[in-house]
């Protein structure tokens, strides 16, 4: 999967691509779409996956990819004239994107109000959003935590792509949030922490049991993960690879 995305970011050519926060995202997604998840688009009852952290989205085109949910000639539209695959994905439930993403916090505010549409229609399903740490800067993160927990959305499951870095710098720098664990469960959560790159571990966390209130996983990560270069670096949130940097990354990633 991270080869696939160094390889659409480089056929991008100078549009580039937001490859950190997409490299960091690789197990998450991996273990998220591991699941036995309704994913038919024409469903009420599908499970949602909503990605908040719209900068990740081209992480989400590749395990659509994978999963045949989108086909490989469509995700090689990415950034191309006239394409529907931007840098920040746009709604389209068909090809499995439940959220236009762009605007960070609105994704988790939107799902709040389809967990609350979900179970007062009685559906059998889950909502998963997939948030980033420098999103959490954003008051309405903790307005829709606040509101998850009083309704208490059980059928709702966040997951932090907790990297420590975001556009501006490091996340400490910009706005020191410190134990997003703490914070998440004063809020009234479920809240579990775990290796952001063990896909054992996110599973584990996912399948946990949880009543009552929503879930919260803080998954800890690297942003730019597989390739040195690009690990915990500002510089790799938004980044445009050069031949060689692209040999050298696809190189790296392969021998992880």
């Amino acid at each position: 999967m991270r080869k696939r995305i160094l390889e659409l970011a480089h056929k991008a050519g100078s549009n580039g691509a937001h490859l950190g926060g997409s490299l960091s995202l690789v197990e998450i997604l991996d273990a998220l779409y591991s699941q036995n998840l309704n994913h038919n688009p024409y469903d009420m009852n599908r499970d949602r996956i909503i990605l908040s952290k719209g900068h990740g989205a081209l992480a989400l085109y590749c395990i659509l990819e994978m999963k045949g949910i989108i086909s490989k000639e469509y995700a090689e539209t990415f950034e191309t004239n006239g394409t529907a695959l931007f840098a920040h994905a746009k709604r389209d439930v068909a090809k499995g994107i439940e959220f236009s993403g762009g605007s960070l916090s609105l994704g988790l505010s939107f799902a709040v109000g389809v967990a609350l549409a979900c179970r007062s229609n009685s559906l059998n399903n889950h909502i998963y959003v997939i948030l980033g740490d420098g999103e959490c800067d954003e008051g309405l993160v903790w307005e829709s935590v606040m509101s998850a927990s009083h309704y208490g959305l059980d059928n709702m499951t966040l997951i932090v792509d907790c990297n420590g870095l975001q556009s501006d710098g490091f996340s400490k720098d910009i706005m020191n949030t410190d134990s997003l664990e703490s914070k998440f469960s004063a809020f009234g959560c479920t809240v579990l922490s775990v290796n952001g790159h063990s896909k054992r571990n996110i599973v584990q966390a996912l399948t946990a049991e949880h009543k009552e209130k929503p879930k919260v996983i803080v998954a800890h990560t690297l942003k730019g993960k597989g390739v040195s270069f690009l690990e915990n670096q500002q510089s790799s949130h938004h980044f445009v690879l050069s031949d060689e940097q692209y040999k050298l990354a696809v190189m790296e990633v392969e021998n992880d």
